[in-house]
């Protein structure tokens, strides 16, 4: 008799499948509807925060995937202990199951601190003992050894990881729009890169040595990006103590780089030692010693292009060498931890300007992330802008849900009478929060129309400085255009019209930009 038979393997390989995938794009869903088969219930293919639901109607398929990985993990064990022959594959397929298994069941017990969306474990985790005969129970088999050889320690600090990061991603990055989630699936592959298994056997020591930066307009959630990848890095486990390393909530520092003098800055990224200005009276350790920031943390540098050059060489040392020195001072300073950056600014423009170091820049963009802005999302899908109204109302009046439904709906009901749906909110989510209070408040909310033509231009502006440097090559060149035209647009079948094709060919191009983003192969992204 086979190990895996025909009919579990595919749904073997569907749930193995989930472990190692980025869980916000559309092959979680189907890897999903393949393991539960008829059982399974139609979600939507974005994963997102519907607001005023509950996290079984959001995944109402969860209890059903743990109960079926959960079977056939036990059955695939019972069968490699009565002695059935296996191959080296299916014996990973094994652990994948298994693996999956164990997340799905002891990943429900993790608690929270204050707000769902800090997760976090201060002290012993009384479960390990538990989780640990677990483990050993699937993967120590009598006379066989399994080809990954997993440390339980190391697995367990991983599940933990990829909870974390679930979790920040989705509660706090909203919209059911495609541009939002290629967002979120974009800040995942910050976090795990676009290889899982790589990740787990080796990466996970060196993501800290890799900057991110973020990119996008102002009030498009760039520190939320950076709020979820800072405190979703990789914790160490301690099995004796039963203690993770450090604190996931205390390990992000984040410092708005444009709300502080020169001097100021380079005291709080670096320290400075007594007497090394007018009113250092004491020592100080900076942001950036391993003392306040250590392995595991995240220094946030928000409005980075605001820099001055002086900081930027410092800066630069740090990125190169992880290495600093205090202000004033002579000893050598260790950095261990992982550098993340944000602008609003077109770092092309200012280092052709000589505003912004171009070895500078060549430091931070090995990672890149481009937050969309409100504008491009609810052209993409209008009718998510009550979803997003009603997630910003229940920040204003949190718990209070009779009247984030009613203060939701006379929202967009003024919305719809005055200004539109095509207004193209050039404040982004920061000035539709500031809608909802203004109406809430006065029942009307009066928008800055002057900067509306100047955010309508911006996307032309771009494209036509690429055209005329001769910098984009053919394919480029018509994904480009494509995606001009659906955001004028504002659905793929309007630009379809217009540009006279069929509507999938403009979802296949965009796709193909997004992909080849993320992949890293798109040349000169500043």
């Amino acid at each position: 008799m086979a190990f895996v038979t025909t009919s579990d393997r595919p749904v073997a390989e569907a749930i193995a499948g989930i472990g190692y995938c980025n869980p916000f794009l559309p092959e979680r869903i189907e890897r999903e509807r393949r393991a539960l088969g008829s059982t399974y219930i139609e979600v939507s293919p974005v994963i997102h925060v519907r607001a005023g639901a509950s996290i079984g109607e959001m995944f109402p398929n969860t209890a059903a995937m743990e109960r079926r990985a959960g079977s056939l993990a036990r059955s695939m064990r019972q069968k490699l202990c009565q002695g059935h022959d296996a191959t080296e594959q299916e014996l990973v397929l094994y652990e994948d199951v298994a693996l999956y298994s164990l997340y799905s069941r002891y990943m429900s017990r993790q608690p929270g601190t204050g707000k769902s969306g800090d997760p976090d474990w201060v002290g012993p985790v009384e479960f390990w003992t538990e989780f640990l005969a677990d483990f050993r129970f699937l993967m120590n088999l009598p006379g066989r050894t399994l080809p990954s050889q997993h440390r339980p320690e190391h697995i367990f600090a991983g599940f933990f990881q990829i909870e974390r990061a679930f979790r920040y991603i989705f509660e706090d990055i909203v919209g059911c729009s495609m541009p939002a989630a290629r967002l979120r699936a974009a800040v995942w592959q910050s976090i795990f890169t676009h290889d899982m298994r790589r990740y787990t056997r080796t990466l996970y020591r060196h993501m800290g040595d890799i900057p991110t930066l973020i990119t996008g307009p102002s009030g498009t959630g760039k520190e939320l990006v950076a709020r979820a990848i800072g405190l979703s890095r990789y914790i160490e486990f301690n099995p004796r103590t039963k203690k993770f390393a450090a604190s996931s909530s205390r390990s992000f520092f984040p410092l708005n780089l444009s709300a502080l003098a020169p001097t100021l800055i380079e005291s709080e990224l670096f320290g400075h030692v007594k007497g090394a200005f007018s009113g250092a009276v004491q020592d100080r350790t900076g942001w950036l010693d391993e003392e306040i920031c250590g392995p595991g943390g995240s220094v946030f540098l928000d409005e980075i292009g605001e820099l001055d050059e002086a900081i930027q060489v410092k800066l630069l040392r740090v990125l190169q060498g992880r290495s600093f020195q205090k202000v004033g001072g002579t000893e050598s300073r260790h950095f261990v931890a992982k550098i993340i950056a944000a602008t609003n600014r077109d770092l092309a423009a200012e280092m052709r300007a000589g505003r912004f170091r171009h070895d500078l820049y060549y430091r931070l963009c090995a990672d890149v992330v481009a937050t969309p802005s409100l504008w491009e999302q609810l052209a993409d899908q209008p009718d998510d802008l009550s979803n997003l109204v009603k997630f910003l109302a229940q920040r204003v009046l949190p718990g209070e849900k009779a009247e984030v439904e009613s203060l939701a709906s006379e929202v967009v009901s003024w919305i719809d009478g005055n200004i539109g749906r095509d207004y193209s909110w050039p404040g982004n989510f920061r000035e539709l929060e500031q809608c909802v209070r203004n109406v809430m408040i006065r029942k009307q909310y009066r928008p800055a129309r002057s900067t509306d033509h100047d955010q309508a231009r911006a996307p032309l502006d771009a494209f036509l400085s690429d055209v005329r440097s001769g910098s984009l090559k053919t394919e480029q060149l018509l994904e480009r255009y494509y995606a001009l035209v659906y955001h004028r647009t504002g659905s793929y079948k309007s630009a379809a019209d217009r540009l006279g094709v069929d509507w999938r060919t403009v979802r296949s191009k965009l796709d193909r930009a997004f992909n080849a983003s993320l992949d890293g192969s798109k040349d000169g992204d500043a």
